[in-house]
C-alpha cells in the first residue's frame, strides 16, 4: 500500500519536475523570437535566463525549511500555482524587463516546487522501494533538455513563443488536482517544527549561491574577458565557505552541511556533480555541432537528438533491475567508463556519418546517462536518517540545479577553447572544434571516476535489497 501510495506521488511530482525542465530548455530555442517580439538583441535575452537560474539558486536553500514549516503538500501546491501566474505573466510580457521580472517570480516558484516534491516522494517511500520510484523522478531532468529544444522550437516557429509559457498552465492544474488527491495531509496536521529562520545563512547563501551561478552562465557568454565571470564565481564561492563555516555556529542552519559526514551522500554531491555536468554538457554540445558543424537545420537537429531520449526511456525498464543485482560502486564505475567511451564516439562523428549509426550512438548513449543518473540520485538518500532528510534534499536539490549551468558553462568554455587550440576564427566553429571538446570531455569523464572507487561494497544495499525494511 505504501508503495503504491509513494508510486503515484512520484508520478505526480515526475509531471511538475518535467513541466518546469521543458519550460527551462523550450525557452533557449524561441530566444531569436523573443528578442525580436521585445524589439532588442539577442545577447540581451540571457538576462531572462540568468534571472530564473538566480532565483532558484537562492530560493531552492529556504524551501526545506518552509516544507518543514508548513508540509509539503501545501508548499508543493502554493508553488505550482505561483508557476501557473508567473508562467501566464511571462506569456503576456510586453517588454524585456517585464519578462525579467516575471522570470524572477517563475525561479522563485520553481525553487520551493521541484526540492519540495522530491521531499514529499522521499518522506512517503520506503528505503527498499527507493529504486523504483527514484526511476520515475530522475525522468524528467533526461528528457525535457532533449525534448525541450523540439516543443520551444515548433511553438516559435508554428506558433507564437507566449505559448511555450500558456503550455504550463493545464499541465500545473493537472499536477495541483493530482497532488490535492494523492499526497498525504498528516505532514500538514503534525508541523510543529518551529525551527529558527537562520537569515544569515539565507543572505551568505543566496550571495554566494546567485554569484557562483552568473558567473558560470557568463562563462558561457561570447565577447566577455574571462576575469570577469573568474572573479564573480570565485567570490560566490569565499561566501559559500563563509556560509559552512557560520552552517557551523548555530543550531538551525538554513543548509546543514553535516550530512556531508555520510560517505555516500558526499561523494554523489562532489563527484556526483561531475557526472552531472557531463551528463549535462550533451543536450547543450551535441545538437550545436549537429547545427553549425554538419549544418542541419534546428528542427532537424533535435529530431536526431530524440534518439537518446528514446534511449533514456528504454533503460527505465532495465535500470531498477541492474540496481537489484549490481552494486552501486560497480555500477558507477562501469557505467560511468561507458558515458565516456560513447563522448569519445561522439567526437569522431562526421557530417558524412550514416544517419542510422548517429541514430545508434545517440540511443545507446542515452540510455547510459540514464543509467548514471538515476544511480547517484538513488544512492545520495539511501543511507540518510529520516531525521536528515529536508536537510540533505534542500542541499542536494542545490547542488543539482547549479551543476545543470555548470555542465552548460564547461561546453561553452570547453568548446571556446578548442576554437583558439585549433587557431580558428573567433566564434566560428568547426566540426574539429566539436571534435577537441568531446574528447577533452570524454578525458574528464574517465579521471573523475576515481572518486566512486571511494564508496565502500556495500554502499547503498538498504535500498538495493527488496526486503529491507
Amino acid at each position: 500500500m505504501n508503495f503504491k501510495r509513494s508510486t503515484t506521488i512520484a508520478l505526480t511530482v515526475a509531471v511538475a519536475f518535467f513541466m518546469q525542465n521543458l519550460d527551462t530548455t523550450a525557452v533557449n530555442t524561441a530566444i531569436p523570437k523573443m528578442a525580436e517580439s521585445f524589439n532588442t538583441d539577442i545577447i540581451h535575452l540571457s538576462a531572462g535566463i540568468t534571472s530564473y537560474m538566480i532565483a532558484l539558486a537562492i530560493f531552492i536553500p529556504v524551501s526545506g525549511w518552509i516544507a518543514d514549516r508548513f508540509g509539503t503538500r501545501k508548499v508543493f501546491c502554493t508553488a505550482i500555482v505561483l508557476f501557473i501566474i508567473s508562467s501566464i505573466l511571462c506569456g503576456i510580457s510586453q517588454s524585456l524587463m517585464q519578462f525579467v521580472l516575471c522570470r524572477i517570480l517563475q525561479g522563485m516558484a520553481g525553487a520551493m516546487m521541484t526540492p519540495v516534491g522530491r521531499l514529499a516522494v522521499l518522506k512517503a517511500t520506503p528505503k527498499n522501494e527507493l529504486v523504483k520510484v527514484m526511476n520515475y523522478i530522475t525522468l524528467p531532468a533526461l528528457v525535457a533538455p532533449i525534448l525541450g529544444p523540439l516543443v520551444g522550437g515548433y511553438l516559435a516557429t508554428y506558433f507564437r513563443w507566449h505559448w511555450i509559457f500558456f503550455l504550463n498552465v493545464p499541465i500545473s492544474i493537472i499536477c495541483i488536482i493530482l497532488a490535492l488527491k494523492h499526497m498525504p495531509k498528516d505532514d500538514e496536521d503534525k508541523v510543529t517544527i518551529k525551527k529558527h529562520f537562520d537569515s544569515v545563512g539565507f543572505v551568505l547563501s543566496g550571495l554566494g549561491l546567485s554569484g557562483f551561478m552568473f558567473g558560470m552562465e557568463l562563462f558561457s557568454q561570447n565577447g566577455i574577458a574571462y576575469w570577469l565571470p573568474a572573479s564573480i564565481v570565485i567570490t560566490g564561492l569565499i561566501l559559500i565557505y563563509l556560509n559552512f563555516k557560520y552552517s557551523k555556529c548555530t543550531s538551525s542552519p538554513l543548509i546543514d552541511y553535516s550530512v556531508l559526514t555520510i560517505p555516500t551522500y558526499r561523494i554523489t554531491i562532489f563527484t556526483g556533480t561531475i557526472s552531472r555536468m557531463i551528463i549535462g554538457v550533451a543536450p547543450y554540445l551535441i545538437p550545436l555541432m549537429f547545427q553549425i558543424g554538419f549544418g542541419m537545420s534546428p528542427f532537424e537537429s533535435g529530431l536526431l537528438f530524440v534518439a537518446t531520449m528514446v534511449g533514456n526511456l528504454s533503460m527505465k525498464t532495465i535500470t531498477v533491475y541492474v540496481i537489484r543485482r549490481f552494486p552501486f560502486r560497480n555500477i558507477l564505475i562501469i557505467n560511468g567508463a561507458l558515458i565516456g567511451l560513447f563522448t569519445f564516439l561522439t567526437s569522431l562523428l562526421l557530417p558524412t556519418t550514416p544517419v542510422y549509426l548517429i541514430v545508434l550512438l545517440m540511443f545507446v548513449s542515452g540510455m547510459v546517462r540514464s543509467m548514471q543518473f538515476t544511480s547517484i540520485t538513488t544512492l545520495a538518500f539511501s543511507e540518510i536518517p529520516e531525521s536528515h532528510m529536508t536537510a540533505a534534499n534542500s542541499l542536494y536539490s542545490t547542488i543539482q540545479q547549479m551543476s545543470a549551468g555548470m555542465g552548460i558553462a564547461m561546453g561553452a568554455v570547453i568548446l571556446r577553447f578548442s576554437n583558439i587550440i585549433n587557431e580558428g576564427q573567433k566564434g566560428i566553429y568547426k566540426v574539429a572544434d566539436f571534435r577537441l571538446a568531446f574528447i577533452v570531455i570524454a578525458i574528464l569523464a574517465f579521471i573523475h571516476l576515481y572518486g566512486y572507487t571511494k564508496l565502500a561494497p556495500d554502499a547503498g544495499d538498504a535500498v538495493r535489497n527488496k526486503k529491507a525494511s
